[in-house]
């Protein structure tokens, strides 16, 4: 089953780092903006200040955060394509533990697993929300039967 409709998969890791880049330094600048109000001095340029000076600097390591998780998980996927010569829900749930695993390898063994497991977890509830999200729309769009007694 044919799941990214994409780019082919060199292409893909930039296209996946790139639009992940964009949604944490996004998301990043909502979040550090309403902190960085709420914890500035009173009075509204100051908190104004405070806001715009936390986007300014902490929007882009967001940006960067995540650009590292995407272009990771992206790599991995592709590699396992590669490996395993097929496209399915679980290379994107070895891809998301593995990836959650390698961003956590500073920090030790341990912590490696924990993120290993909260990153397939959280892949495969993707996955599996996105393949329930398909049955229901396709039921929505199939076709009647036009060979069953209708009685109106």
């Amino acid at each position: 089953m044919e799941e990214h409709f994409g780019e082919p998969c060199p292409w893909r890791i930039v296209d996946e780092c790139g639009g992940a880049f964009a949604l944490g330094a996004i998301g990043g600048g909502v979040f550090h903006a309403v902190s960085g109000f709420r914890n500035a001095p009173a009075g509204i340029s100051h908190r104004l200040w405070g806001s715009a000076n936390a986007v300014r600097q902490k929007a882009p390591l967001m940006g960067g955060h995540f650009a590292v998780w995407g272009g990771l998980f992206s790599t991995i996927d592709c590699g396992l394509v590669h490996v395993r010569g097929k496209e399915d829900s679980w290379n994107s749930i070895t891809s998301g533990a593995l990836t959650g695993a390698i961003v956590a390898a500073r920090r030790g063994p341990s912590f490696m697993m924990g993120s290993a497991v909260v990153g397939g977890i959280l892949l495969a509830l993707f996955e599996g929300g996105g393949i329930l999200l398909n049955r229901y729309t396709a039921q929505q769009f199939k076709n009647p039967n036009p060979f069953t007694d209708n009685p109106g």
